[in-house]
């Protein structure tokens, strides 16, 4: 029986206007790199991130990987900062069924791969944090963790409570697919930005999502 869910955050939850990965790398993280004479170029900063090489990886640049993550994810929090301020981060108008979604008694997680404060900041921007029973960003003492790796999604359940086959994966990614698959979850595949492959299901929003919620839970919608 369907007892809970866990959600992606950004990009399912919320967008930013006019961003773009490698100018944002190289905008913002690589100055303070280069500050402490780093030099790390942006593929190999990208298969970092994508799972293609460990976190540990970027010890051979001569920086602690904790420290490291550290560091990117403090810059990656001003830059929420800056775009909050230009009103360039915006929450889905779909957001709103996660009320509807709480109302039909089930429990909610959000799992990111952002850090733990650049996830509540943007969670707490539209006032989305209380939705949630337990809130989760890449935890430090297991920096290869974050998804696909299934480990982010295991800490939820175990934090709700609930077994693998009592919960669904909500994202837009396949890295949520594969994150929530790993689990043991059935997967839904929010499509804003078009399909990926290997989800149990797809949905266009999150009101389509709750219709097919209320069915698995056998409430006939008017």
């Amino acid at each position: 029986m369907l007892r809970g869910l866990i959600f992606d955050v950004d990009e399912t939850l919320v967008y930013y206007k006019g961003y773009d990965h490698r100018e944002w790398y190289e905008r913002w993280v690589l100055p303070e790199l280069r500050k402490r004479s780093i030099d790390l170029d942006y593929e190999t900063y990208r298969k970092t991130v994508t799972g293609e090489l460990p976190r540990s990886y970027v010890e051979r640049f001569g920086i602690d990987h904790i420290e490291f993550w550290k560091l990117v994810d403090d810059v990656n929090l001003s830059y929420r900062n800056w775009m909050a301020e230009l009103g360039r981060i915006k929450a889905f108008p779909d957001v709103s069924a996660l009320g509807e979604l709480r109302k039909l008694g089930l429990k909610l997680a959000a799992v990111s791969n952002a850090s733990q404060e650049c996830t509540e900041f943007v969670l707490d921007l539209f006032s989305l944090r209380d939705y949630f029973d337990v809130v989760y960003g890449k935890d430090y003492s297991n920096l290869d963790g974050v998804k696909p790796n299934p480990y982010l999604v295991e800490k939820a359940l175990k934090a709700l409570n609930l077994g693998p086959d009592e919960a669904l994966m909500v994202g837009d990614s396949v890295h949520d697919v594969l994150a929530g698959k790993r689990a043991g979850l059935k997967t839904v595949n929010v499509t804003r930005f078009g399909k990926v492959d290997g989800a149990d299901y797809y949905v266009k929003d999150l009101w389509e999502l709750v219709r097919i919620v209320k069915k698995m839970m056998g409430i006939h919608s008017p």
